[in-house]
């Protein structure tokens, strides 16, 4: 695996890190989360119970988040504790974390601490709103760092008001991009000898994800507004209703639409003057309103089947059933199954990078809490087994033995 000689420790909770540390567990690194004793991380408890989201006590968060990982159980806010942890971080290569600012040199545990004893370390904090700037001990979640980006601005219809993205992509993108930066801090290392830190505010990653729209803002003082499933330039670009569904037809380019008149019924669309784009986005809504009167008529898979034999660029607008199972997912192993210390199964989505020299993915059940513990501090550190079991009832780990 890529990053099989990397060692993550893994201080994160929620969605925002652990999608992030998710994404190096992926690719090899062994990643190892330090978890209070007794408790464990937060994200353990959402979900625990529900009878349709839930396996084994652990919620679908969890179980998703945290594949591929180990779990040590340590108090970070004792002395020995934080020995221990040291101790783990003299061998390790990143620490990453998404704690509120000021949480890391409260405990001991920020860059300039941790580098003084491992000049090799990388630590990387994923943010609301980073390390630097006037709010930056303001609490932020997905939705919070959605609105204040601006692309909830333009999400949705223009009557509807602002709308959130359907999946959570303020916590994702900071994952993301942490993971990232930890990959070129990783980079810069090798040729430098030297760690460094790795500041990600959630808030920068979705003014960064405005990108074009952005710079056409800054350049013309036009502010952008809602427009659902269409196209400030492209016509047709948008999702068009079907007798059982809907459809998404992307005609980007003037040979695209020749295409698309030509596979439609419509006479209309056989304008001449439709067959450049200013003409076509000058007559936009009339141009939709024809294509939508037409796709009702007939279903998604008939509509789908024409434009694919003439190669328009085009889709099914899937439920998350439908993606799920779609046939191109499947054989990307984008589902996967993983099987829990239970012996039980769950499928949840695999790692979209797949990198030629690896061999195929294999995911390992999330870990129970403080399951790791006794392995990593014996096998890792090379503790004796007397000094675990006194931390252990000193209450500065957390050795935990599943049946």
């Amino acid at each position: 695996m890529a990053l099989e000689h990397i060692t993550v420790l893994d201080l994160t909770h929620m969605l925002s890190g652990p999608y992030g540390t998710m994404l190096l567990a992926d690719l090899g690194a062994r990643t190892i989360k330090v978890e209070p004793p007794k408790a464990g991380e937060a994200t353990r408890r959402l979900l625990e119970n529900d009878p349709d989201y839930s396996l084994d006590g652990m919620g679908a968060y969890y179980l998703t988040l945290n594949r591929n990982k180990e779990s040590v159980c340590v108090d970070l806010k004792s002395e020995a504790g934080l020995s221990v942890f040291l101790d783990l971080v003299r061998k390790a290569d990143v620490v990453f974390d998404n704690f509120s600012v000021g949480v890391t040199t409260r405990l001991g545990i920020d860059y300039k601490a941790l580098s003084a004893i491992n000049p090799r370390i990388i630590t990387c904090s994923v943010t609301g709103f980073g390390q630097t700037g006037p709010e930056v001990s303001r609490p932020a979640f997905d939705q919070v760092v959605q609105a204040m980006g601006g692309g909830m601005s333009i999400t949705g219809n223009p009557s509807d008001g602002p709308v959130r993205s359907g999946i959570p992509i303020g916590d994702l993108g900071g994952g993301i991009f942490g993971a990232m930066g930890v990959l070129a801090a990783i980079a810069e290392r090798d040729r430098t000898g030297k760690g460094q830190h790795v500041d990600v505010a959630m808030l920068d990653v979705q003014i960064s994800m405005l990108n074009y729209m952005a710079t056409m803002h800054l350049m013309s003082g036009i502010v952008p507004k809602a427009m659902g499933n269409s196209h400030f330039v492209h016509v047709p670009y948008d999702s068009f209703p079907t007798s059982d569904g809907h459809i998404i037809v992307a005609c980007i380019g003037d040979g695209f639409f020749e295409r698309f008149a030509s596979v439609m019924d419509i006479p209309q669309l056989h304008n001449p003057a439709y067959l450049k784009q200013p003409a076509r986005y000058a007559a936009k809504a009339e141009i939709e309103s024809l294509i939508k009167d037409a796709m009702k008529t007939n279903s998604t898979a008939f509509w789908l089947e024409k434009l694919r034999a003439e190669r328009i660029p085009c889709g099914p607008v899937n439920n998350f059933e439908e993606a799920l199972s779609d046939s191109q997912v499947r054989a990307r192993n984008m589902v996967v199954e993983v099987k829990l210390a239970s012996g039980k199964t769950v499928e949840m989505p695999g790692n979209p990078i797949k990198l030629s020299g690896a061999p195929p993915a294999k995911y390992s059940h999330p870990p129970l809490r403080g399951s790791g513990t006794q392995e990593v501090l014996e096998g890792f550190l090379g503790y004796s087994t007397e000094r675990i079991t006194q931390l252990h009832i000193d209450g500065t780990i957390e050795r935990v033995t599943y049946a």
